[in-house]
């Protein structure tokens, strides 16, 4: 019998849109294993490097990003994010499926990946609400944002929501629950994909 490789589920989409939620909890049932970033911020309390981040000095960042070591990186913020090709392909390669949870940028990064392994397992999904209603209600629901906060975070989500015919799947979130159900759906579906296996 065929070993299957593993899945790069690729997950996008604007602040409130539910993915971190999605992503974290299919890693925490068991289904997939959630990548781990480096970064150049400080930890902050209550994380721990190698659970959270790998907290890198920027140094060692900008080393290993000019030794062709990372996927994907970005500066955000004047930090820097990356996720290194180690924590991928050698599990994807022993059929362990990954999850990512990454910006457009990123998300294009890993599409434009030339390696084969990457390109063989990467599939990836935009996360967005139904309509810009239901977007602004997510965004000032937390009822602690000025006014004009909430309206650049709307602008800066709208601006993400724009790429979503980049993604090969998209999911309009509505319940939670059956948000949750339709995303391992997919996970499920592409493990049986033929080209998945060896």
């Amino acid at each position: 019998m065929s070993q299957r490789n593993g899945i790069l589920l690729v997950v996008s989409g604007p602040s409130g849109s539910g993915k971190t939620t999605l992503c974290r909890r299919l890693a925490d049932e068991g289904e997939a294993r959630y990548s781990v970033s480096c970064t150049t911020r400080p930890a902050r309390p209550g994380e721990i490097n190698g659970r959270d981040y790998h907290f890198l000095s920027r140094e060692e960042f900008l080393a290993k990003r000019d030794a062709g070591e990372f996927l994907e990186s970005a500066e955000v913020h004047g930090n820097l994010y990356g996720t290194l090709k180690t924590e991928v392909i050698g599990p994807l390669g022993n059929g362990t499926d990954i999850v990512m949870d990454l910006d457009v940028q990123g998300a294009a990064q890993v599409r434009a990946c030339t390696d084969a392994e990457i390109r063989l397992a990467a599939v990836d999904l935009f996360v967005m609400p139904r309509n810009e209603e239901e977007l602004l209600a997510r965004l000032s629901g937390r009822g602690t944002d000025s006014e004009e906060v909430i309206a650049l975070r709307m602008k800066n989500a709208l601006g993400e929501m724009s790429h979503w015919p980049e993604y090969t799947y998209r999911l309009l979130s509505g319940d939670r629950e059956e948000d949750f159900s339709r995303f391992k759906s997919l996970v499920i579906a592409e493990r049986m994909r033929v080209c998945r296996l060896l």
